[in-house]
């Protein structure tokens, strides 16, 4: 397979070269895959499996229409070459706005820290999987089910475009899922973990702790009483703060999303505060290390940082070379494409907000009765509005933790809650378990980051006050 893409190179430059000329832009990717996909439930293998794949896609522009045409054959080329041209010269009345980058011919591999995954045999991750799915089960006799996934994946891609930039990079992806749900009666709770990394396999070994606790979690939970619904202030930690950046404001910050949608182009507008003068938001590439780093996106332009929010104000967004080009922005490196069944979209790759001075525990001050929030469980947005499920929760009173609860949500409108940001916690975590969605491209690996927030007056589900406990 390493033969058939290094082969490939001239022919691609080749194509590139012939039909070129015919459109105002053209893109060939070609890529080949190896990965394990393990997923066990109960303890019980449903899935187990190794797959190597090789195919391709190619893009045409023509006055602004866009034709596409993948492949698993190398010998379908050139034929979908040309079928991508003439769907682009057919459906092309306008005019391409692409924004310009430098063509670069360069080779590229993100380096790993550890062992490649593709060095462990499938029968020792399989065992991996099998020594946590015990675990789980072992917590306690009330556990109804478990499940255990594990995914991992080397990609090569080999991108050439009629610009005369040829580009050969390559990484590894591996992410591991796990969940338990603890049953008592009528009640039902559940407790999940994620993680990842584009390091080294042993990031995924020696996870007991984080595994157990999930199990735990849903276990304790069944006994706990559930949070009264009403507005609080509420202090939520990293982890939920690098998903309420990444799902409630990063996709947001997606101009292709703004650009297809007046109102929310005017609600994103430049120069628009958002939030106090403390608040910093980045995404980019360009951090080593995370899961959504890389070196180029799959137009070719090179990986960078963002600047969203600045001293709370919008000062920027994420942008493929199309929407740079039609808004006359600057590109940002963030067309992503999860494989090459697919064209690229603008997707976010590390998304944070920056490191605050308020120290963790003064975060708690002067809340007479609050909400603390770890972890998630799941959530969901449409549009600007949110609604995220805590992991775990605790009332806070007069300044201190209290009482556990559960059945915590969050909710509300991403402008109004960014603005409601009380202070910024000196602390900082980056979560590498982040599989994000968007058109039908589900799983793209993303990294998210932030401090502790406390945020005012946030709408909090639960039992209603007139329920009985």
């Amino acid at each position: 397979m390493v033969e058939a893409i290094d082969q490939a190179k001239t022919r691609v430059q080749e194509l590139c070269d012939r039909w070129g000329p015919r459109v105002d832009y053209l893109a060939i990717r070609l890529e080949q895959s190896e990965g394990t996909d393990i997923f066990l439930r109960g303890g019980q293998a449903e899935t187990l499996s190794e797959a190597i794949a090789i195919g391709g896609h190619v893009r045409a522009c023509y006055r602004g229409g866009w034709g596409f045409a993948s492949f698993n054959d190398l010998e379908s080329l050139a034929p979908c070459v040309e079928a991508a041209i003439a769907a682009a010269r057919l459906v092309g009345h306008d005019e391409t706005l692409l924004a310009p980058v430098d063509p670069v011919q360069i080779t590229r591999q993100l380096p790993l820290t550890g062992t490649d995954p593709r060095q462990i045999s499938l029968a020792r991750k399989k065992a991996l999987c099998n020594h946590y799915a015990d675990l789980l089960q072992s917590i306690d006799n009330r556990i109804a089910t478990t499940s255990v996934r594990y995914n991992d994946v080397a990609q090569r891609v080999l991108l050439a475009t009629s610009e005369g930039t040829l580009i050969d990079q390559a990484w590894s992806d591996m992410e591991m899922r796990f969940a338990a749900t603890a049953r008592d009666g009528n009640t039902v709770q559940t407790g999940r973990e994620t993680t990842g990394s584009r390091k080294a396999y042993e990031d995924l070994e020696d996870l007991d702790g984080q595994v157990m606790g999930a199990a735990q979690r849903a276990v304790a939970a069944l006994d706990l009483p559930s949070v009264r619904g009403a507005a609080y202030d509420v202090v939520i930690d990293p982890i939920l703060t690098g998903l309420f950046v990444h799902e409630a404001f990063g996709h947001l910050s997606e101009a292709d999303m703004a650009y297809e949608n007046p109102d929310l182009l005017e609600s994103m507008s430049l120069g628009r505060r958002f939030g106090p003068d403390s608040l910093q938001i980045f995404d980019g590439a360009a951090p080593q290390g995370h899961r959504g780093s890389y070196f180029y996106d799959d137009e070719g332009t090179p990986a960078t940082t963002t600047q969203l929010i600045e001293n709370g104000v919008l000062v920027g967004r994420l942008h493929s070379r199309e929407t740079a080009g039609k808004l006359g922005e600057q590109p940002t490196g963030n067309a992503r494409c999860l494989n090459y069944h697919y064209s690229p979209l603008v997707r976010m790759t590390n998304t944070w907000i920056e490191r605050g001075t308020t120290p963790v525990d003064d975060l708690f001050a002067d809340i007479k009765e609050g909400v603390y929030a770890r972890n998630w469980l799941e959530g969901m947005t449409n549009g600007e509005m949110f609604t995220f499920t805590a992991g775990e929760a605790w009332m806070i009173r007069n300044g201190k933790l209290a009482e556990p609860v559960r059945d915590v949500t969050l909710s509300g409108n991403v402008f109004r809650t960014l603005a409601d940001i009380e202070a910024i916690g000196d602390d900082f975590y980056w979560d590498e378990s982040g599989g994000c969605g968007k058109g039908g491209q589900n799983g793209l690996p993303v990294g998210c980051g932030g401090p502790s927030l406390r945020i005012r007056n946030v709408v909090v589900g639960g039992e209603a006050e007139d329920e009985d406990e």
